[in-house]
């Protein structure tokens, strides 16, 4: 019987054609189709494992809320059946439940060693977001948990899709179309610059003014420090923003809290510091607790020194006769926490549903501004970065110019 076998690869891949009547000879060409189907599936692995990790580090920090979430769901639910948090925790450790995560069981070994629930969740720290330990913490000092569980949930509001999909757009630009462009420049500089410099001169072809000032900055590198400098900040910020909160514990002096400090001047995080801590203070009013003990635990809620400062000046003013409504204005300029706790404590129903209005409003205005912030910072690097490219290649072309018409006079 005769066999006749044809192979046909793509391009890029290799192409082997052969028409052969001899079994052994398709057998010989075995070991190089192998080879080429094994780096067909290093290739596409190499890809799939880019886009996993690109979807790991996106979907970190909504992973980690919702971690949160679903603890603060199930000690809710473990409150009403009249369950201890402490031994809600033990059953689902001893469940094996994956879905609570790793820190979950870290915190159960802590509690089964003797400690509470606040001592564990301060042995924990990574477990839940700060603001969340400290109100937690707070809920267990005051004796209810269930009365700090609202001011959770406010807490822990999911962002909206458009804020998401800004920050994931901004993520994709540090990982991909900086590091793209940095290399493209680099490999301009070193390789094609110099060559077309030495055909310049080799010539004597006089360049434009404009490609001289372009391969001048090529060789001064002056390009790729400007294009590099704004892709370490990018991914500085997106470090902060994988990283979440303890994180940015990492850069915290004692002396000095840097991080809290730049939290508190950023427009949509000191809105959300606000409205943390109006809602801590609104649960502990509610609970009956003491205005200077409300106040305190409230700025330790917030997890942010430059609130625990403000906490401290509001309790001087108490200490010193002033009114809760008057003190209160050190947290906000404008004076409109001032006006929405002076209606609060004459409104009927308690302060949380009184103030609920105006935390929605902060959390609103919060994610507009950081909406907004990060489109204009990915607007304003795509239009910097067509800039650098339309110059290099104004630049590049320019000299192509050059030459043509130089070939055509010696013609």
């Amino acid at each position: 019987m005769i066999m006749i076998t044809k192979f046909t690869f793509l391009p890029g891949l290799g192409m082997i054609s052969s028409h052969s009547n001899q079994p052994s000879q398709w057998l010989e060409n075995l070991p190089q189709l192998l080879a080429m189907l094994a780096s067909f599936a290093l290739w596409i692995g190499g890809i799939t494992g880019c886009i996993c990790l690109i979807h790991f580090f996106f979907t970190i920090p909504m992973r980690r809320m919702e971690r949160a979430r679903l603890f603060l769901d199930l000690l809710e639910d473990a409150l009403k059946r009249g369950q201890s948090v402490e031994t809600m925790i033990l059953s689902i450790a001893q469940s094996r439940e994956r879905m609570v995560g790793v820190r979950f069981h870290l915190l159960a070994a802590e509690i089964e060693g003797g400690l509470n629930f606040g001592a564990a969740l301060e042995k924990v720290p990574r477990f839940l977001p700060p603001q969340i330990s400290a109100m937690l913490r707070a809920g267990e000092k005051l004796g209810d948990l269930k009365k700090v569980l609202p001011a959770c949930h406010e807490i822990l509001r999911d962002h909206p899709a458009s804020v998401r999909s800004a920050v994931h757009y901004m993520i994709l630009f540090v990982l991909i179309f900086s590091p793209a462009f940095i290399t493209v420049s680099m490999l301009i500089t070193v390789f094609v610059i110099p060559k077309f410099k030495d055909v310049a001169a080799g010539m004597g072809i006089s360049l434009w003014p404009l490609t001289a000032f372009v391969f001048d900055l090529a060789n001064s590198h002056i390009l790729i420090g400007i294009e590099l400098s704004m892709s370490l900040s990018m991914a500085l910020i997106v470090l902060f923003y994988i990283g979440g909160p303890q994180f940015a514990r990492i850069f915290q002096v004692n002396g000095f809290p840097i991080t809290d400090w730049i939290a508190w001047r950023i427009p949509w995080k000191q809105k959300r510091l606000q409205r943390t801590f109006s809602a801590m203070l609104a649960v502990l009013l509610d609970g009956g607790v003491p205005e200077t003990d409300a106040v305190r635990l409230a700025g330790d809620a917030t997890a942010n020194e430059i609130c625990r400062q403000r906490a401290a000046r509001v309790i001087t003013g108490l200490e010193q006769g002033t009114k809760l409504d008057e003190a209160i204005r050190v947290f906000d300029s404008a004076g409109e926490f001032h006006w929405r706790l002076t209606n609060a404590a004459q409104a009927r129903g308690g302060f949380l549903p009184a103030l609920r209005g105006w935390h929605e409003t902060l959390d609103a205005k919060a994610f507009q501004q950081e909406e907004a912030s990060a489109h204009i910072i990915t607007s304003g690097l795509v239009i910097l970065n067509g800039l650098l490219v339309a110059l290099i290649a104004i630049g590049m072309f320019g000299m192509l110019i050059v030459l043509l018409n130089r070939m055509v006079d010696l013609s």
